[in-house]
């Protein structure tokens, strides 16, 4: 069985080009039509410092839409009083961290204007950014990341150069945006790795160079970034930029789904199924498709479907697996074999799985 997903570029600030590269798995149960089913958004985490945040990717293969100024800003607590900068405490990530976006912007922007730190303009530029307890500005969130890479943060420079690759604060320079994601990179930013390497996949900035974004790949990965580790595992299964090697693929895919990132966690399923590049181990397989499917992830729903059907490790379960063979196909992944034995079905147990399907949407 083939599932296809796609990588894309982590977007800063939301927006940022897509980059479609499919990657392939075997999962010995018969197939359905090939679907590409949009990625979730990642949880979001506060950044590790005065750092912007990584917004929701974009789905493949569509070009972001830039967000229209007029959109509200997002709602913010009342502000607490301000209090007196204390050298060894960020007081202004502080507030940002509680939700008290305009303190966190004064002492952010009294900080920046007295002594110049540049984490306190990365801060700045976050606000403005996301349209934190403000009305979002594109324009003042690009200076303020601009005064804030020149001065040597790696995280300002990752935010700027994804926002002029997607034409975010002014006009789109891919060029710029790509030398800024580059001086990230090498200040060991794991995001600036990770979307150079896919710069270099794509070819466009600059010649392919699948060796070169490998490399990038894995000083992502190395610093935990889940993506990445996914990327480098397709390129391990395919034998792409690097030597072919089943066993380290398996390793970054076992990694990344630890960080519940849902592709890796739909292949690492698989290889687990199947014994390929790892242990066999069937119950841990079928636990993680359990976990991926009700992460509303059809290609997860279709193989549990199948598993439950068929009774592959687990005892035949016709009503729940043709629930999610139900939910799957609502979702696009369509399995013309799945639907014909559903239809031999006894009418009261299909009725007894459209039943479980249209609970899971809510619908009585």
């Amino acid at each position: 069985m083939t599932t296809r997903r796609g990588w894309m570029l982590v977007a800063a600030l939301g927006g940022g080009i897509v980059l479609a590269v499919p990657a392939s798995a075997q999962l010995s149960l018969t197939p359905p039509a090939e679907q590409k089913p949009a990625p979730k958004a990642p949880a979001q985490k506060p950044p590790p410092g005065p750092a912007p945040r990584a917004e929701p990717k974009a789905s493949p293969k569509t070009e972001p839409k830039a967000e229209s100024k007029s959109a509200k800003p997002a709602p913010a607590k009342k502000d607490a009083p301000a209090a007196p900068i204390d050298p060894n405490v960020d007081a202004a990530y502080g507030a940002y961290q509680l939700g008290y976006y305009r303190t966190a912007l004064d002492l952010a922007t009294k900080r920046a204007t007295e002594q110049g730190d540049p984490k306190s303009m990365t801060l700045i530029g976050e606000i403005y950014a996301s349209g934190l307890g403000i009305k979002r500005n594109d324009e003042k969130a690009a200076e303020w990341y601009g005064k804030a890479a020149e001065r040597g943060d790696r995280n300002a420079m990752f935010a700027l150069g994804m926002m002029k690759i997607s034409g975010r604060g002014g006009p789109a320079n891919r060029d710029e945006g790509a030398k800024l994601l580059a001086s990230s990179a090498k200040l060991g930013k794991p995001e600036a790795a990770y979307n150079l390497g896919l710069l270099y996949l794509e070819g466009q900035i600059f010649p392919q160079d699948l060796k070169r974004a490998a490399e990038l790949f894995r000083q992502a990965a190395d610093a935990g970034n889940a993506e990445a580790q996914y990327a480098l595992a397709t390129f391990y299964k395919e034998g792409r930029g690097v030597e072919k090697n089943i066993a380290e693929a398996a390793r970054l895919l076992g990694l990344a789904a630890l960080a519940d990132n849902i592709d890796a966690e739909v292949e690492y399923a698989i290889a687990l199924f199947n014994g390929t590049g790892v242990k066999k181990d069937v119950p841990a397989a079928i636990a993680l498709l359990n976990r991926a499917a009700r992460q509303n992830s059809p290609i997860a729903q279709n193989r549990l479907a199948h598993i439950l059907i068929e009774g592959k490790g687990v005892p035949v379960d016709k009503i729940n697996g043709f629930k999610w063979h139900l939910i799957a196909k609502t979702a696009g992944a369509s399995d013309p074999d799945l639907d014909a034995r559903m239809a031999e079905l006894p009418a009261e147990d299909r009725k007894k799985a459209e039943d479980a399907a249209r609970r899971w949407f809510g619908v009585r």
